[in-house]
Order: structure tokens, then sequence, then C-alpha cells
């Protein structure tokens, strides 16, 4: 197996899930910088033109959560669960984040992180108190629901817990104002106990963008 990544969100999860699971991949680095992702070459693996990628033998995967849940049952692990209403629970996590959580969090993420690495200059602070303003909103909605649970789906960690958590990290580099919501940065906690989460990518001599 391919994962082709660079040391952006939508990457880590991908590459933190592949390094719990400890399977046996070759990572690739494609530099967003260089444009590296518009070559034709990596447009046959993702027309997209986005990262992360995955090859597995002669199937082509892109998407993270569509990765994530294709290393989690490759490895036959518990982090893609057996039960089809846990299955079901995982794709309403997954479809939660994108439209709300890591929409908002990759706006500052985006802001703090992502401007100045390419030289768009300083954070908008009308786009910083909007996007703020919702993050609490929907931070406050998984608070709500983590009380009395370990992770998403109860008992069970899963990869739900990888992908909804993914903005996290960054944090206090990117002004989320995570200390507010206990019950997420408790199960926060729990996540930054895996090495594989803590430092997902692979080593390399330079590093693309700062970590948290």
């Amino acid at each position: 197996m391919k994962l082709y990544y660079a040391e952006t969100l939508a990457p880590r999860k991908a590459c933190a899930v592949a390094g719990y699971l400890g399977l046996p991949i070759d990572y690739v680095f494609v530099d967003l910088r260089k444009g590296e992702q518009t070559r034709p070459d990596y447009l046959a693996i993702n027309p997209n033109g986005k990262v992360p990628s995955l090859v597995d033998g002669e199937k082509s995967l892109w998407e993270a959560d569509a990765i994530i849940c294709h290393l989690a049952q490759r490895a036959e692990s518990e982090l893609w669960p057996r039960s089809v209403q846990q299955q079901i629970d995982v794709l309403r996590w997954l479809s939660w984040n994108s439209q709300h959580l890591y929409r908002h969090a990759g706006s500052l993420y985006f802001e703090y992180l992502i401007k100045p690495w390419v030289g768009l200059g300083e954070p908008d602070p009308s786009k910083v108190a909007e996007a703020q303003g919702f993050f609490r909103k929907h931070a406050s909605v998984l608070d709500q629901y983590l009380k009395g649970r370990k992770w998403l789906l109860g008992h069970d960690l899963s990869v739900a817990d990888f992908s909804v958590a993914v903005t996290l990290p960054y944090a206090k580099s990117a002004a989320m104002p995570l200390d507010e919501f206990p019950e997420v940065q408790r199960w926060h906690d729990q996540l930054n106990a895996f090495e594989a989460w803590r430092n997902p990518f692979p080593r390399r001599e330079t590093h693309a963008v700062a970590h948290a």
C-alpha cells in the first residue's frame, strides 16, 4: 500500500490511523507548495488534486474518511466496527464532522496556520470570530454527547474518534476555544495517549507545516 500525504489536516487522520494499526505502508510525501498534487501522474490517482490518497494493489482511494475506514477494515480492526448499527453510527459522526466541527475548526486552522505558511498574511478577524462562534456551537453538541461516554461509540474506540478529533491538536495554535469544553478535552487527552496520534507523520528532514 502507498499512502500519499502532506502534513496538513485531512492526511493527519489517515497517517494517524495507519500508524495506530501498524500496517505496512509506503508513505509518499506530496509537496503542496511545489504543486505536486497537480502533476498528471498524481491526478491519475486522485483527480481532485488533493491529499491524502491511498493505492492498495489495483485500488485507488481518495477522501481521508474513506481511507481510514478502508485501512481499519483491511487490518480487520475493531476501529471499523462489526455491527451494522455501529457502522451507521460511524457514518453519522463522519458526516457531522465534515459539515460542522471540521468545517469551522478548519477555517481557524486555515487563518492561523495555512495563511502564513503560503504567504497570505494575517488572520482575518471577522472570519476568525465567525469560525469561533460556530466552533463553540458544534463543540457544545459534542461536549454534551460525550458525557458518560469514553469514545464516540461508547466504550469502543473507532475511526470516528480519529476523524472528529483531527483538528484538536491545533487548538492552541489556531485559537480554537477548546478549553471551554471539558468533555471534549478529556476525550482528546485519551487520544493523546497514542503515539500515532501525537506524531502521525513519517519522519522527514523538513516539515511542511508547523505542528501544534
